[in-house]
């Protein structure tokens, strides 16, 4: 038994991850440290041996140790009282879009950017520095800008009058356009609101200003470039870091368009992807009769790529204040009346046809409904179904962030999974209070904790690239629910530590079909781990956000180190 060769082993293994990502067939036994299973039996552990890239054994150290020290192909590893845990679970958020999000300018505010003004905006957009037939930019957010505005065409038209420039929303549900990209679309004082969407206008005017909203995007993202294949290959190596320092095993891409699917499809048949995605159709931009852009009928990856589900959209966003609430919005976006309560993205008989055939088919369903209006559309839809015998378990509403009490009995009772986007209580919950919901509506947004009393199985996510995939911060925000400005919204819907990491494990693996493979360190399920520097459990909340991801390890192969 050559014990030292074995630390040795283990101390290329640190420095040197790639030596050990191409180990082959070798097995390691983690322990030295705190291994939270997030198994409700086995609790807490010692050791843990891989094989094969699966988990072959959980138990005493002692024993789990000998047992390696008599192969030459196991290696000891020793936490060194660092903190062993399941990979965590992105149950909501657009790979691919965060993959474009890379080519365009970043325009956001602190913390992801550093725009404080829409001059800022212009100086960015200056100078993006390539010869691209468009200039664009992605993040800006109106609720951060000195201005507390949109910028409009005006204020783009400053950074070009001969090329298009067009910028998206933070949320990801508006946008602008100077003058040249909206003469490219045909968007003009005759045109007329698309359903869905809207074209908002200059004041006393039919004119519009640049600003669109929900379905009125459409029009543009038919015309901007679309990135070389190639090009986007290339990039596949800086988005995979870019979510495997969070401890990200598998991400999700919601929402895809297909030349998202095509662009997946290639990666996964030239083996890029390096920790498994996901994807989810958006149905209106998908020829779902294609079987390639089917979902599957198992939860199998093809290198680390499936088809999980189709992504409907119901209604816009909360801080765009185009979110459908059943109550008007504290203060409504200029132009509106106080009456305004956002709107629809589609009509009743529309979705009750389109999820029956989707269910039909046994295909699973995301459903975005940000307002409590449109969950109780969704819910009303599905209540009609079920009542016809056409049901599908586990359907996901994305975002579920007004959702009443009464509503949640309801998602009880369908089987339907809230996916909560918590992470606006850090980073939109000044503006939901102040101005979007009013107090009192605001402090319920994204209710854990009446979702928890209730034993609805829930997760939680960032929506990247609307936020950047930083895990330990999304556990922050759902225990602690403090704002920007250090305000607490809603404690009575702060989740625990356990909860809130369960909401990124094993109710993630629970959402996307898959949690007999991950979610927890049992034995037979995939060895997706993460090494935390500190144990999240013996952490005091507001240090939470600082926990650091040393290691991410996707079915045995370490995919980052920190360094």
């Amino acid at each position: 038994m050559n014990i030292p060769r074995h630390w040795a082993h283990l101390a290329a293994l640190l420095l040197l991850p790639t030596l050990f990502a191409n180990a082959g067939n070798a097995s390691q036994v983690y322990f030295g440290g705190p291994i939270i299973s997030m198994d409700a039996k086995l609790g807490m552990l010692e050791a843990v041996k891989i094989e094969h890239g699966k988990i072959s054994a959980v138990g005493p150290a002692l024993s789990l140790k000998r047992s390696c020290l008599k192969s030459a192909e196991c290696s000891l590893i020793d936490l060194q009282g660092k903190t062993l845990m399941p990979g965590f679970i992105d149950a909501h958020g657009h790979y691919s879009m965060t993959l474009d999000n890379l080519a365009f300018s970043n325009i956001a505010s602190a913390p992801v950017g550093t725009v404080k003004n829409i001059s800022d905006i212009i100086d960015q957009l200056k100078n993006q520095k390539n010869n691209a037939a468009w200039v664009m930019g992605a993040g800006y957010d109106d609720s951060l800008l000195q201005e507390q505005r949109h910028p409009n065409r005006h204020d783009l038209d400053q950074v070009s009058t001969e090329k298009p420039v067009f910028i998206r929303h933070v949320s990801g549900h508006l946008g602008v356009c100077n003058s040249v990209c909206l003469k490219l679309a045909g968007i003009n004082s005759r045109s007329k609101n698309p359903e869905g969407g809207v074209y908002r206008r200059e004041a006393g005017s039919q004119q519009p200003n640049g600003v669109l909203e929900e379905k009125a995007l459409d029009a543009i993202a038919k015309l901007w470039p679309k990135a070389d294949l190639q090009q986007q290959l290339a990039r596949i190596p800086e988005l995979n870091r870019y979510y495997a320092q969070y401890g990200i095993t598998t991400v999700q891409d919601g929402a895809t368009s297909t030349a998202g699917l095509d662009f997946l499809a290639e990666a996964a048949k030239r083996k890029l992807l390096t920790m498994d995605v996901v994807a989810y159709p958006y149905y209106n931009w998908v020829d779902l009769s294609q079987q390639k852009y089917q979902p599957g009928k198992t939860t199998e990856y093809h290198n680390g790529y499936r088809i999980g589900g189709i992504k409907l959209v119901l209604d816009g966003s909360p801080q765009g204040k185009t979110a459908w609430l059943a109550h008007p919005y504290h203060i409504p976006p200029k132009g509106q009346d106080k009456n305004y309560r956002g709107y629809a993205i589609v009509k009743d008989s529309f979705l009750k046809e389109t999820l029956g055939s989707f269910y039909k088919r046994g295909w699973k369903i995301m459903a975005h409904a940000n307002g409590d209006e449109a969950a109780e559309q969704m819910l009303n839809v599905m209540s009609d179904l079920k009542n016809e015998g056409i049901h599908q378990p586990r359907s996901v509403m994305i975002h579920a962030q007004t959702v009443r009490d009464d509503q949640l009995d309801r998602m009880n009772a369908l089987d339907i999974i809230p996916s909560f986007f918590v992470a606006h209580t850090f980073y939109w919950g000044d503006w939901h209070r102040d101005s979007v919901l009013g107090q009192q509506r605001a402090s319920r947004i994204s209710p854990l904790h009446s979702a928890s009393t209730k034993n609805i199985r829930y997760t939680i996510h960032n929506d990247t690239p609307i936020v950047p995939p930083d895990m330990a911060l999304l556990l922050w925000t759902a225990v602690n629910r403090e704002t920007r400005s250090g305000k607490i919204l809603g404690k009575a819907q702060r989740a625990t530590v356990m909860q809130a990491l369960k909401a990124i494990t094993i109710n993630a693996a629970y959402q996307h079909f898959e949690e007999d493979q991950k979610g927890s360190i049992k034995v037979g399920k995939l060895a997706d781990l993460v090494i935390l520097d500190r144990n999240p459990l013996q952490t005091p909340a507001q240090e939470l956000r600082h926990i650091k991801v040393m290691q991410t390890i996707k079915a045995g192969k370490i995919i980052y180190t920190a360094q």
